[in-house]
């Protein structure tokens, strides 16, 4: 493990930029950016457009590691070049911020009030090339919608197993039990999750490094004790639908949780501004959820 890039990840200021939309959500990552599907025909030139997004994003004089120190990739942007680099070593060695990987290959269908990850039938494959392109994490997402005790069980063991062969790579995964913030009984969504990630701690060797990606609680800073447990680098929080306005204010009401935006990030920017016109944008955005992730 990089121990400069750990350092970075658990002390620096700042927060960590999710740009690995894939699937059905790039083609609407685009459609908001203003790149209609009517502008490509094919997959490849939908990835295409969307890795061109995302350079602009890495490239752009606002995105630096001044309020950013880490960035959540999706596996063909970690495949791409950014100039003559690949995309992890560029965001390292020009900017100084640390990639992870989004490994997981979406959601089964719901059952028991949550939806689990499908199965990663190429973890090693995609490990051994986030190690030749030098990436630091991981990150994998599953979804609480009702307050189901054996849903919610289930979802923190696929999550931790899967977390298990991830550090006996070498990596530090982010664990994202995602609980949607329309959910009729969040809070007793979060209170479930809590125990359930809290009997797993108490068994997990506290040398394998973890982070996790919460929605943002109901209850401030309801996740904060999991910070008494040496294993845990980092906690971050997803925007889970909010606008990024409301999500940096419910963000800035809890303690040592920072901000993993993606569409919050993302949600002002358009293909057909100035550079000039995208940098203020992006500025903008950056310096809202910096703020609120720092409070």
């Amino acid at each position: 493990m990089d121990e400069k890039k750990l350092e970075a990840v658990k002390f620096r200021d700042g927060f960590i930029a999710a740009l690995d939309q894939s699937g059905g959500s790039t083609g609407k990552t685009l459609e908001k950016y203003g790149i209609p599907s009517s502008e490509y025909s094919t997959e490849e030139e939908m990835f295409n457009l969307i890795h061109e997004m995302r350079k602009r994003v890495f490239t752009s004089k606002a995105f630096t590691s001044e309020k950013i120190l880490g960035a959540i990739l999706f596996y063909k942007t970690m495949m791409s070049k950014v100039g003559d680099e690949f995309t992890a070593d560029y965001l390292w060695d020009e900017k100084h911020i640390v990639s992870f990987l989004k490994v997981d290959k979406g959601l089964q269908e719901e059952a028991n009030g949550c939806k689990l990850m499908k199965d990663i039938p190429d973890l090693d494959d995609q490990l051994k090339e986030a190690t030749e392109k030098h990436v630091f994490g991981t990150k994998m997402r599953s979804v609480i919608y009702k307050a189901d005790e054996k849903g919610i069980q289930d979802i923190v063991a696929q999550q931790f197993d899967f977390a298990k062969k991830i550090c006996d790579a070498g990596f530090v995964p982010i664990i994202e039990p995602e609980v949607d913030i329309n959910a009729e009984d969040k809070a007793l969504c979060e209170d479930i999750l809590k125990a359930k990630i809290e009997e797993r701690l108490s068994e997990w060797n506290q040398d394998d490094l973890i982070m996790f990606k919460f929605t943002i609680p109901t209850v401030p800073n309801h996740y904060l004790s999991l910070y008494d447990y040496p294993c845990v680098v980092r906690i971050v929080a997803l925007s889970g639908g909010y606008t990024v306005e409301a999500a940096c204010d419910y963000l800035a009401k809890n303690d040592r949780m920072i901000a993993s935006f993606s569409r919050a990030l993302l949600e002002n920017l358009s293909a057909k501004q100035s550079e000039e016109e995208f940098d203020k944008k992006l500025d903008e955005a950056i310096n809202m959820i910096y703020d609120a992730s720092i409070k």
